[in-house]
């Protein structure tokens, strides 16, 4: 074979620094895209319709395939605990990657999760629905491009002893996200308490009312209709409209305060921001609310150790990792479909 007929590389791992997570501690931060629009499926049922959502020149589509189904809401705790990291890491002065190597002990810590071998089970499924849900979108594309097609995990693998514990796991995330991370004005930070969120419909609906409300003290107001189509989801809207007023009943959102209102037939939401902070608003919204988990976003931790290139961890040899393990998980939480609409009262912007 000739130099110029090189094989090309299957893995862009082979062709990436890892950036190594030496670490879990980091405030939580969500990327400002992910937070207001149909990205993840809502329910805890598998879901394999597509979603279709426009608002302007805005366009969202995703694809999931039946083996695995649609990425989750709850799935996408994993692309903000690799989003906080990231930002921690950048803050402290250490290089990042789009290519990260962690350990499942790490990351299921930092969201509140369990680490046993169920949960283990659960991190893979997980990790496999990210890889083969595919999106479609025109939001941050350049100059000369209309759309922008991308897997939320391009590729992920796991390192195994040899009487086949997990010791150490790694994926690639898109670039599509990843500048969308490395932005910081593309990104918030989030209540640590939003990992205890149950349901994903207020999961959905305390990113809305991050990314919206914010710190701004009239809040924001959406018509329910509007959320409705924001958020996908393929309840019918007087169904929809039912499970919001249950959550204004509960009130289980960290830092805000939902009241619904009256306007002629039109029903609306205000969401409110509570316990107001002088803090940036890169600081957490209201402490650690009612989280009880582990190691989850250590205001002021010490520096974490995080670095990429290099292998810092003893985990990888420099050598192949095992083969992708993309085994479907029957047992974890799988919903969503298309629409966008809000406004803060009085005419004020979308909150920074």
């Amino acid at each position: 074979m000739s130099p110029r007929q090189r094989p090309l590389s299957l893995s862009e791992r082979s062709r990436l620094d890892p950036f190594v997570v030496a670490t879990g501690d980091a405030s939580p931060r969500d990327q400002r895209d992910l937070m207001e629009r149909p990205f993840f499926s809502l329910a805890k049922t598998k879901r394999t319709s597509p979603i279709h959502y426009e608002s302007g020149d805005v366009r969202v589509e995703v694809f999931a395939v039946p083996e695995h189904g649609m990425a989750t809401i709850w799935d996408a705790d994993i692309l903000i605990w690799a989003a906080s990291q990231i930002v921690e890491a950048a803050n402290l002065g250490f290089q990042t990657s789009r290519f990260l190597r962690f350990t499942p002990y790490q990351l299921l810590t930092a969201i509140g999760r369990q680490t046993g071998s169920r949960d283990y089970r659960l991190l893979k499924g997980a990790l496999a629905r990210l890889q083969s849900t595919v999106i479609r979108t025109t939001i941050r594309n350049g100059e000369h491009w209309r759309r922008q097609q991308f897997s939320w995990i391009n590729e992920w693998g796991e390192c195994m002893t040899r009487d086949g514990r997990v010791e150490g796991m790694e994926f690639v995330l898109p670039d599509w996200l990843y500048r969308g991370v490395i932005d910081r004005s593309l990104v918030l930070a989030i209540d640590p308490a939003y990992f205890r969120l149950t349901g994903g419909i207020e999961r959905w609906l305390y990113r809305v009312a991050r990314k919206h409300a914010g710190r701004q003290p009239t809040g924001w107001t959406f018509e329910i209709a509007h959320l409705h189509a924001k958020s996908g989801s393929q309840a019918r809207i007087s169904d929809f409209a039912i499970d919001i007023r249950r959550i204004v009943a509960r009130q289980p959102l960290p830092g805000y305060r939902l009241a619904l209102e009256r306007a002629g037939r039109q029903e609306r939401l205000h969401i409110r921001p509570i316990n107001l902070s002088t803090g940036p608003v890169d600081g957490v919204v209201d402490a650690f609310g009612t989280s009880g988990a582990k190691g989850i976003g250590i205001s002021g931790a010490a520096a974490s150790g995080l670095r990429a290139r290099g292998s810092q961890l003893t985990l990888w040899p420099e050598t192949a990792i095992p083969s992708l393990n993309l085994e479907s998980n029957k047992e974890s939480n799988f919903l969503l479909e298309r629409g966008d609409g809000g406004k803060p009262p009085r005419g004020r912007r979308s909150a920074r």
